[in-house]
């Protein structure tokens, strides 16, 4: 019998009511699992999640009574096939209850986008968004782009659909307010105006062109700006230049004239904008194919921040209202809550949802329809751009699968991939070595699955021993992790990048572990590395020369130069971190603050090494138990 357990909270939850887990129970299979489950199942509300045999989290759901709703499933003749599937492969329920409905609502969305189950509607794609700040930590505040927690002091203003966005913002608000862009360390380091300030984007604080009247009074018009009251700053600017058109100085008349057309032209550049919405998100919803498309528009201040498309993975069978309150309670769960959020289709328990969102807010939300004027004008723009995202996504989609069709035709494969990995390697002359792992199927590439790997073991600049390593580590955790294959991880061709060479490296590791029913080429360039002339390299045959206006040797140039991408991407990235690096670094009880001030004293970690100790305990926050250190560091190394 089924007892209570401590509490514990939704995971990535630092506040909020306590909830009580109850004990998993186990039986045997399908039905008789839920109705095993029903003879200690709570009546209050909560959560309850379907496992299968292998611990597998199957389903997450939520109820106002538990066991009233779980019921329903003991009886899976009424059930649709896709709830009967789920029920046939339960071995086990398990339930947390909660103190009311609207809390089982945020743990199930929470739940949900952590365990990602197969018999869930999951949103995907989930980023955070950037974020405008002008910041307030500094005599000379800025402009600049944020993401993440908000820790730093100052005002934000979002968010924003892309970094794209926010870059174009940027440089459009740095014409019509010139305040400083540079950072901290190059303004207090100034000795003469930049070209900035020679460009009229910067009104030159830094070496005294800018008082800090003159300076605060254009932060306070950018702050203006940013909370949609555009009117009220461009009359404020029209008035001055008028003044100094009358006191004859047409120089600043002329600043300020184009500071005006500045302002005209970012807000020529909104596609729409709804003054009357102060804070708004617009979620429209398209299906069509099996597949659906939710884009998401920021309205902002009357001004539309930008949108972005959404996939809502395993949807094709559940009703849009279904879809859409799921996703709601998905997206929601990390990010503000705005007042009104204009939506395609009444989501699934409306009012519940509502309170789920406000509880979450702090204040009122209000989830709409709307039917008229400009709210529903917004609308019909979302859903445009909701029915083209999701065209696109069907051609390409067509375009992709007859692409995998015709790679497997040309490799002589049984059937069309669903799921190719690409290898790839970088260094420069054997220096901090990677090794690249792309993805890609029938929906494209999928970039959640690429991975890089630091070769540690092969000797430097050998190609084949890097390959080995990669593809050793790859299959090996593989057939450690899944020995049964039954997930969607395992490959079904691997290309190589390389000739006979790398293809008999591949087929060696394949071979010694033991694994059967993965397909393995090798593509190389042609002479003298041309593109367009590539041989792709099988076992036990001759290579191929596909020709070059085929379009299945652009997709596999496509996949060849994503992995090159990557793995180049991944090892700049490791080499930059390496010249980062710091011999004060190494020094015990030497942190960010005391390796600051060195560099700062010294100008150079060398010559921190060959300074005396008499100068070492000159620096701030250097004591003789410190400084002795740093020089017994530096002269046990020499």
């Amino acid at each position: 019998m089924a007892k209570a357990s401590r509490d514990i909270r939704p995971s990535g939850e630092t506040e909020g009511p306590a909830v009580e887990q109850l004990d998993t129970v186990p039986a045997t299979s399908g039905a008789d699992a839920v109705r095993t489950s029903l003879a200690t199942m709570p009546e209050g509300p909560g959560v309850y999640r379907m496992l299968s045999s292998e611990g597998e989290v199957l389903y997450v759901g939520k109820a106002r009574n538990l066991a009233h709703r779980v019921a329903a499933y003991a009886q899976p003749g009424r059930l649709d096939p896709r709830l009967h599937r789920m029920v046939a492969g339960t071995a086990a329920v398990e339930v947390v209850t909660t103190a009311t409905e609207a809390e089982a609502l945020l743990l199930e969305a929470n739940l949900i986008k952590k365990l990602k189950p197969r018999y869930n509607v999951v949103l995907r794609d989930d980023k955070s968004f950037p974020y405008i700040l002008l910041r307030r930590d500094h005599r000379w505040p800025q402009i600049v782009k944020h993401r993440g927690a908000r820790r730093r002091q100052g005002d934000y203003f979002g968010p924003f659909a892309s970094a794209g966005a926010v870059n174009r913002t940027i440089t459009a608000l740095q014409k019509a307010f010139p305040l400083r862009s540079c950072t901290d360390h190059v303004l207090n380091n100034r000795t003469r105006p930049c070209l900035q300030y020679q460009i009229r984007r910067c009104v030159a604080p830094c070496v005294g062109l800018a008082d800090d009247e003159d300076y605060e009074h254009l932060t306070r018009e950018a702050r203006a700006f940013l909370k949609g009251q555009t009117r009220e700053v461009q009359d404020g600017l029209s008035r001055r230049m008028q003044e100094a058109a009358e006191a004859l100085e047409f120089e600043r008349a002329a600043g300020l004239r184009d500071r005006i057309r500045a302002l005209n032209h970012i807000q020529a550049h909104q596609q729409i904008n709804v003054p009357t919405l102060a804070a708004a998100d617009v979620v429209a919803l398209h299906r069509e194919g099996g597949q659906t498309c939710i884009q998401v528009f920021f309205i902002r201040h009357g001004r539309n921040y930008g949108n972005r498309a959404y996939w809502p993975g395993r949807s094709a069978d559940r009703a849009p209202e279904n879809v859409m309150a799921a996703f709601l309670a998905q997206f929601y769960e990390n990010k503000e809550v705005p007042g009104i959020i204009l939506v395609s289709v009444w989501p699934d328990n409306h009012a519940l949802l509502t309170e789920a969102l406000a509880g979450r807010r702090g204040h009122g939300v209000e989830i709409s329809v709307p039917r008229r004027g400009g709210r529903r004008a917004l609308m019909d723009h979302a859903l445009q751009n909701a029915r083209d995202a999701l065209q696109r996504r069907l051609a390409e989609s067509a375009t992709q699968r007859s692409h995998l069709e015709g790679l497997a035709a040309l490799l002589g494969l049984d059937a069309a991939p669903r799921r190719i990995e690409i290898y790839d390697n970088s260094h420069i002359q054997g220096a901090q070595p990677v090794g690249a792992m792309i993805v890609a199927g029938a929906d494209g590439f999928m970039k959640n699955q690429y991975r890089k790997f630091t070769v540690r073991k092969a000797p430097a600049g050998d190609d084949y021993a890097m390959m080995r390593e990669v593809l050793e580590r790859r299959f090996s955790r593989l057939v450690e992790e899944d020995p049964e294959r039954t997930s969607a991880a395992w490959p079904d061709l691997v290309l190589v990048d390389g000739g006979a060479g790398q293809l008999a490296t591949a087929l060696a590791v394949i071979e010694d572990l033991g694994i059967s029913g993965v397909d393995v080429a090798g593509v190389a360039k042609g002479p003298d590395r041309n593109a367009g002339r590539e041989r792709i390299f099988l076992a036990g045959r001759d290579p191929l020369m596909p020709d070059e206006r085929d379009p299945v040797l652009w997709f596999i140039q496509r996949l060849r130069d994503e992995a090159h991408r990557f793995a180049i991407g991944a090892h700049r990235s490791k080499r930059t971190s390496r010249i980062s690096h710091s011999l004060l670094d190494e020094i015990p009880g030497i942190g960010p603050r005391r390796k600051r001030a060195l560099l700062h004293h010294f100008g150079s970690a060398r010559a921190v090494a060959d300074a005396a100790l008499a100068d070492l305990e000159k620096v701030n926050g250097i004591d003789r138990a410190v400084a002795r250190r740093i020089r017994d560091h530096f002269q046990r190394d020499t």
